[in-house]
């Protein structure tokens, strides 16, 4: 089974998530989704294949949300708008393997599925 991983090298959790994949010795993609960004489509099927809403998906303590949105009432469209603008908000990390996915946070979250597939 081949997986890809949308990581943040600076975040610890992606990180082990990384690390994780490579003690289970599977194939696996790595994309730094903040170099590589996503577009709506993108980003919309990512979301369609972990089975999340753009406000369920989204790093609710960065410091982004929190000083300029957090106090607005946002929908889910504009939700995802701004995680297109700021890939930060979004949760990491993100695995995928063929049409099933899961946000690897925490860490058992990425054994269970890995333990599945």
């Amino acid at each position: 089974m081949n997986y890809t991983i949308y990581h943040n090298p600076r975040c610890k959790k992606s990180r082990d998530a990384l690390q994780l994949l490579k003690k289970k010795s599977v194939k696996f993609k790595v994309i730094n989704y903040l170099e590589e960004l996503f577009d709506k489509q993108s980003l919309e099927k990512i979301l369609d294949v972990i089975g999340k809403k753009p406000s369920e998906a989204l790093r609710k303590n960065e410091e982004i949300w929190k000083k300029q949105f957090s106090s607005k009432k946002i929908g889910e469209k504009e939700i995802l708008k701004l995680m297109i603008k700021y890939p930060k908000l979004i949760e990491r990390p993100i695995v995928i393997s063929g049409n099933k996915g899961v946000i690897a946070r925490p860490l058992e979250n990425l054994m269970d599925f890995i333990g599945k597939h």
